[in-house]
């Protein structure tokens, strides 16, 4: 029995990017979010993360792929996931509290033509919510990554990358492979002749 659960779960995740590939608009979405990153960075802006539980895991993740390196031994691109200074993540959600966590890393960080990338399974985080709100409030653009509908964040993104399904596991398998997608072809186009 363990073995078919085991198989039903592969397939599972099988299915959900077998539908992304099905989706021309989808695949397109992805598209403008390699080139809204690719802008951003030939213009000397920088691209910031945030996410809760798996999702914080998964913006730290495609942070350290664009601030590293992906495939190729070159320059670091400016990538940060919010969440990663847990002093300020304990005291600013001590004293004004978790929704407003990202929200003030956005006032403090960005700048007018920085990137958001907010990774939220429901879309509707509202730590998540809130720094949108101020990242629209600064000239920051947003990309949202979400399950199937997208939630409450679908309406305030600037682009909505929504994953097919509404099973967490299998969108948050999906987000990473969205952000390692992004990642090379990022790291193609910028540095691919050196």
């Amino acid at each position: 029995m363990l073995t078919t659960d085991i198989e039903k779960i592969i397939h599972d995740s099988i299915d959900v990017k077998q539908a992304i590939l099905n989706d021309k608009n989808l695949l397109g979405k992805i598209c403008s979010f390699k080139d809204t990153i690719i802008s951003t960075y030939r213009n000397g802006e920088k691209v910031l993360f945030c996410g809760n539980g798996g999702s914080a895991a998964d913006a730290q993740h495609i942070a350290a792929e664009l601030s590293g390196r992906f495939y190729l031994d070159r320059k670091p691109l400016y990538a940060e996931a919010l969440h990663c200074n847990s002093s300020y993540m304990t005291s600013v959600s001590n004293d004004y509290g978790f929704d407003n966590v990202y929200s003030r890393a956005v006032e403090a960080f960005a700048r007018k033509g920085d990137v958001l990338v907010g990774i939220t399974t429901s879309g509707n985080s509202a730590n998540v919510l809130k720094a949108f709100e101020k990242a629209r409030e600064i000239g920051v653009s947003t990309i949202a990554m979400t399950g199937k509908d997208g939630g409450k964040i679908a309406s305030i993104s600037d682009l909505l990358i929504n994953v097919p399904s509404t099973c967490t596991p299998r969108i948050q398998e999906a987000h990473i492979m969205i952000g390692h997608i992004v990642c090379e072809l990022v790291e193609k186009e910028l540095f691919g002749n050196e």
